[in-house]
């Protein structure tokens, strides 16, 4: 079985995994797309600390292949997109509705595969970039066959981080104002959440001038070139003289995390998406607080799965969620070296690998 390994120095696609049968509240899927996002790329740079070796990939979509004992809202056949929350769905967080914070569905790496009688763990629960996976039963969410595998593999993460982010976390109302610093793949997300949650001003920010197309597409209103201008805050401030109701930094830098403070109105919200080092710290102006200011992490969209990937499915079959056009480039699993070059140099708004 095919598959992208990190042993803690390089990735490389092997073709002799193997992978165990799914035990009780378990389902294995045949991976049919897998979406490139930027924390596959952190696990390859040290940013995300992770035991190697480890089968990369966790924005995955694919086909049910068997269930285990219990398992009743799946069966062979099923076309599915994969979510990395492995939660309990029996603590206190869980019964609240906040898997996000479920404890056993955060760092606990499984080890369903194995290469030459050797196991290898398992990346956020998930582990995509393989021919098949194991995951819980919770993970495995139902969506209608006639969405392209391609773009329906985006849902399970890019999809969940921003739009969630805007709906759920940060909840955007009708005729607020929204900034979002970086329209990459999640940033894109961020935009078209702010569309659908019907914010009146969007002003996306970035260093690529290229990048303006896509973000208008998206949901932009208007888009500010970070490289051309010598202030992109003072530039923000010319469309939203007072500040932002929301400010959504997507990049992971901690100067960014700043602008994204500075550039909210009273009462805003800054929502941190972007993954820092995970030693880096951030400042701000303490007395700029006190008009009510929130500055907000945001796990994974502060998401429902089973719930939110179906309702986002539906928008999509709607026409009012974007999938295709997320969809730079398709890559076969064995250009994997390839898929993460253009990553790097942002040259794909998501590049999905296929099996």
């Amino acid at each position: 079985m095919r598959g992208v390994v990190f042993d803690g120095k390089q990735a490389r696609v092997v073709d002799d995994l193997e992978i165990r049968d799914p035990g009780p509240g378990e389902v294995l899927v045949a991976i049919r797309a897998a979406g490139l996002c930027h924390s596959d790329l952190s696990v390859l740079d040290g940013t995300i600390p992770f035991p190697p070796p480890v089968v990369l990939g966790h924005e995955g979509a694919g086909v049910v292949e068997a269930v285990g004992p219990g398992v009743v809202h799946v069966e062979p056949g099923d076309h599915v997109s994969l979510s990395t929350l492995a939660n309990c769905g029996a603590c206190a967080d869980c019964d609240r509705g906040r898997p996000t914070m479920c404890r056993k569905a955060i760092g606990r790496p499984g080890q369903p595969f194995s290469r030459g009688g050797e196991p290898l763990h398992q990346f956020a629960s998930n582990s995509a970039f393989a021919e098949r996976t194991v995951v819980k039963a919770v993970q495995a969410v139902r969506i209608p066959s006639d969405i392209p595998l391609t773009s329906a593999a985006l849902i399970g993460c890019g999809v969940l981080t921003g739009v969630g982010a805007v709906l759920n976390r940060a909840r955007v109302d009708r005729g607020e104002t929204v900034v979002v610093i970086g329209t990459g793949g999640i940033g894109l997300n961020v935009l078209q959440g702010a569309r659908i949650a019907g914010a009146t001003t969007i002003v996306a920010v970035d260093a690529n001038p290229a990048k303006e197309a896509v973000a208008r597409q998206f949901g932009a209103t208007h888009f500010i070139d970070a490289s051309a201008v010598a202030d992109s805050s003072a530039a923000v401030k010319e469309i939203l003289p007072t500040g932002a109701d929301h400010a959504f930094e997507c990049v992971g830098n901690v100067r960014l995390i700043r602008q994204a403070v500075d550039l909210l109105d009273r009462r805003g919200q800054a929502v941190l998406l972007g993954v820092p080092g995970f030693r880096e710290e951030a400042s701000f102006l303490v007395s700029s607080m006190y008009l009510d200011k929130t500055i907000m992490g945001c796990r994974y969209g502060s998401s429902r799965p089973q719930r939110d990937i179906a309702l986002y499915a539906e928008l999509y079959r709607q026409g009012k969620l974007l999938l295709d056009e997320l969809v730079t480039e398709v890559y076969p699993v064995e250009d994997f070296a390839k898929a993460v070059d253009d990553a790097h140099h942002g040259r794909v708004a998501r590049g999905v690998l296929t099996f």
